[in-house]
């Protein structure tokens, strides 16, 4: 009998210091709370919802919460059971947001508790305003990593609605999802850079670096330090300590190799060899470096060809060739021309300072009869120079180039001989990539002017990025 009174006696104890625990919980809340029974007779009132009030919750223990919160529904809730939460309720002058909970036992609604969330709807505002503030400041800094990383461009930035540029965009969404190596091909100027970016974005590696090189505005002889890097004293001009190469700059992240149709066939041998072995080898260097890289490859040459040609490797040839993507030409998507143009706009009237509203009916036309074989590249071309010719709110045809509008040989207005002398150059530049289908080396050959000096035309009239 003494040893079960014990017993009591300690349940007893633990059941004080629970309540205790509890109301000192429930008092010092940050929060006014008030509880009811069933009925909507006021059980508790912490301190906090009091003072708010201007009453003792002594003297309202008791009363129906109908005498003691205006526009209360913490009776009606308890007749619903149903929880209303994050209501908004007038008190006095202000407008509160609120909880009504019902608290259920067996089923049944034992009690209702409420709960003020703000004391003022004001303070959601701020917290919302405050909120918002965040996710742009995080957005900014996001965005700023991603600069740091080397990506610019995104899935937003390839413009266009029709069936062709549709179906790569799903490819590339596609390809996002692997590790496995893509190679991007298409003529040039469709924008496979743009793609390549999207890929390494969308893949689980976009918190990594994105690094590319062009492989065909890269001497043969520097070709294989910029790829693995080199060691102290690798050659003559190295610098002191050595330097990292791309694939060891790409670790973790993804490594974007454009025209890599111009590597000549000893750098095929190597770059193969970091596809089997997941390793470089600096120059230099008698031990070879683990990389973690991503491959993104592009071209705008027929590499099945330069196969059968023995110009390009079989065996590298297919390990590239894993995921395929092609890029479609924007004579095959003439639908695209009206949006991809105007959008065009927009960023060349930011470059350039000078505005336009819109493209007129008969220059649009022309616009999507044309077969740019320059593609997007050359229409952005097109439009810059259309900017700088425009005098009212819109390009009109005889803004556009002659070839495209028609009115070759009926010049309206003066050229200069330095006009003409680079119209002419960007026409034979284009000429003859079109007739050696985008293969470089064999547009150099047909225009008979040096590999740097045709380099640096394609970078002066803006047709180096493809």
């Amino acid at each position: 009998m003494e040893a079960h009174l014990d017993s009591m006696m300690e349940e007893l104890r633990i059941c004080r210091e629970t309540k205790a625990m509890l109301e000192a919980a429930f008092e010092s809340a940050y929060e006014g709370i008030v509880v009811t029974d069933p009925q909507g007779t006021v059980r508790m009132l912490n301190e906090t919802y009091a003072r708010f009030l201007g009453v003792k919750a002594g003297d309202v223990i008791g009363k129906h919460v109908t005498e003691v919160v205006e526009n209360t529904r913490m009776h009606i809730v308890a007749k619903t059971g149903k929880a209303e939460l994050a209501q908004v309720q007038r008190i006095g002058e202000g407008d509160m947001v609120v909880h009504r909970i019902p608290i259920k036992q067996g089923g049944r609604v034992k009690a209702v508790v409420g709960k003020v969330l703000f004391q003022d709807v004001r303070e959601l505002h701020a917290l919302s305003a405050r909120v918002l503030q965040l996710k742009q400041e995080l957005d900014y800094y996001k965005g700023e990593l991603i600069k740091h990383l080397g990506v610019k461009y995104g899935p937003t930035d390839i413009t266009g609605t029709s069936p062709a540029i549709q179906t790569a965009k799903k490819w590339a969404e596609r390809a996002a999802l692997t590790d496995s190596t893509v190679l991007i091909t298409g003529e040039s100027g469709t924008g496979k850079e743009l793609f390549a970016h999207s890929i390494h974005r969308l893949s689980h590696r976009n918190r990594g670096p994105f690094v590319k090189l062009n492989c065909a505005a890269i001497p043969d002889n520097l070709v294989e330090s910029l790829l693995f890097g080199y060691t102290d004293g690798a050659f003559t001009g190295a610098v002191k300590g050595g330097r990292k190469g791309k694939f060891e700059m790409a670790h973790r992240g993804s490594i974007f190799l454009d025209e890599i149709g111009e590597l000549s066939l000893p750098m095929q041998v190597k770059l193969l060899r970091v596809l089997q072995e997941k390793e470089v080898e600096p120059v230099g260097s008698v031990n070879a470096v683990k990389v973690d890289v991503r491959i993104i490859a592009a071209t705008n040459r027929n590499l099945e060809e330069m196969v059968s040609d023995g110009e390009f490797r079989e065996d590298l040839y297919y390990r590239l060739n894993v995921i395929s993507l092609k890029v479609p030409p924007l004579r095959e998507r003439s639908d695209d021309i009206p949006l991809l143009g105007m959008e065009l706009m927009r960023k060349l009237s930011t470059e350039v300072g000078v505005k336009a509203k819109g493209i007129s009916t008969q220059a649009m036309e022309a616009l999507q009869a044309y077969h740019w074989p320059g593609n997007v590249r050359e229409l952005k071309n097109v439009l810059e120079r259309a900017l700088h010719l425009v005098e009212a709110d819109e390009i009109q045809l005889d803004h556009l180039p002659l070839h495209l509008s028609g009115r070759e040989g009926t010049a309206n207005r003066p050229v200069s001989l330095k006009d003409a002398v680079a119209h002419a150059e960007r026409e034979a530049l284009r000429h003859s990539l079109t007739l050696s289908g985008g293969d470089r080396n064999r547009a150099i050959q047909l225009l008979g002017i040096s590999r740097s000096g045709f380099y640096q035309k394609l970078k002066k009239y803006g047709m180096d990025q493809e």
